[in-house]
């Protein structure tokens, strides 16, 4: 078996008091790199250990599927002890990472400016929902954010109510963006020696995420509308119904359009002055989509997806989370790692000489949490250049 090699975050400490999903999903994503993360969870454990179903072995899916390769400690920090404990974690800690309210724990000594003031060095990341300004008494959950971004506004029928996205989409490009923050700031401090506080709230991340709505209204004074599965700017670039069911068709461009209309052998449409580019297809879209149905119908999805796809004309059948695990794995993605029998999403980037790591399971509550403390109690006191005191790995 290969040797495993050290990760690009190996030696790096995050003290993730963090929980349900933003902060948990970025911590794993640098504990997948090599970070040693410490995740800190109150008496009762992470919400999402009782967020079932679906389970596995009785244990929420949703919490295995953000909290592997991390180490568990319960504690309490209202108890003095458990306290002194966590202080010291931040302490050691090169990045710390909490999705309190803001200023929720100033009162306990462990907000940016009381841990800085004892360890200048700290990458220090704060996620919340709408800021630490006049959003501050606002709690953090996606769906809030969906709705109040516009997200919700665009999405659904164009003469049905809005909807959520199937997935919670703000809480993991918030959780993106932290661990994009943190990576920045820990180059900075290799640079200049300095930590510092990153901020991330999930309704500027909204709006970051909403890309080309937010520019259309920002930039051009267009305020997007729900369009259902249509795009604003594109067609065709939706699901497209066939003889036995919908694909998704798309023309990105101009030769991707002139391509589609060969193989759906109606040339005659890429000349035709209402369809030959994209600003007058989208125009057009009304008179277009018929033409294209119509034609479409003639064959199956299966048989109409193997033709475009092999004339170059982007194309997908709409299929189940099951299917797309399965379209994976026939494309050679390896999508599922199993860790001590605990299947999950294989971390996203590949690297050629630093590949992410899979070495521990999602942890049980509280299950590292007396190696986690001897080791904190072995060190404290220790300056921070004592190389033994910054170990990054408790036994």
């Amino acid at each position: 078996m290969a040797e495993q090699r050290a990760g690009p975050l190996d030696g790096v400490l995050v003290a993730d008091f963090s929980r349900i999903l933003a902060g948990p999903y970025a911590t794993m994503l640098l504990a997948d790199l090599g970070a040693e993360v410490i995740k800190v969870e109150g008496p009762g454990g992470d919400d999402t250990r009782a967020w079932t179903p679906p389970a596995r072995e009785g244990v929420s899916t949703y919490y295995l599927g953000v909290n592997r390769n991390k180490r568990s400690i319960a504690l309490d920090l209202a108890d003095p002890d458990d306290l002194a404990v966590a202080r010291e974690l931040a302490r050691r800690a090169d990045v710390m990472i909490e999705n309190f309210r803001p200023g929720g724990l100033r009162r306990f000594g462990l907000d940016y400016d009381s841990v800085a003031a004892g360890n200048d060095r700290i990458v220090y990341a704060s996620v919340s929902g709408f800021g630490a300004d006049a959003g501050a008494h606002l709690p953090g959950y996606d769906l809030m954010v969906q709705a109040a971004s516009g997200l919700m506004s665009l999405t659904g029928d164009a003469d049905g109510p809005p909807y959520k996205a199937g997935v919670a989409v703000f809480d993991v490009i918030a959780g993106l963006h932290a661990a994009v923050g943190i990576l920045a700031a820990l180059h900075h401090r290799a640079r200049t020696g300095v930590g510092q506080h990153v901020e991330v709230n999930l309704l500027s991340s909204a709006l970051s995420g909403l890309v080309n709505h937010t520019s259309g209204y920002v930039a051009g004074g267009a305020a997007p509308y729900r369009m259902g599965n249509a795009h604003p700017s594109l067609f065709p670039y939706e699901p497209l119904p066939t003889a036995d069911g919908d694909l998704v068709v798309i023309a990105g461009n101009d030769g991707q359009f002139r391509r589609l209309c060969q193989v759906l052998g109606l040339p005659q449409l890429a000349d035709d002055p209402r369809f030959g580019r994209n600003q007058d297809r989208t125009v057009h879209r009304d008179a277009l989509r018929p033409l294209l149905v119509a034609r479409l119908a003639r064959r199956t999805r299966d048989e109409w997806f193997r033709d475009l796809t092999a004339a170059g004309v982007p194309c997908a059948p709409i299929t189940t989370v099951d299917g797309g695990v399965a379209l994976a794995e026939q494309l050679g993605l390896d999508p599922v790692v199993t860790v001590n029998g605990v299947p999950g999403a294989r971390h996203p980037i590949g690297f050629s000489e630093t590949p992410p790591r899979y070495d521990l399971p999602p942890p049980g509550l509280d299950e590292h949490g007396d190696d986690i403390r001897a080791w904190l109690t072995a060190t404290t006191g220790a300056t921070e250049h004592d190389e033994t005191a910054r170990s990054t790995r408790p036994a």
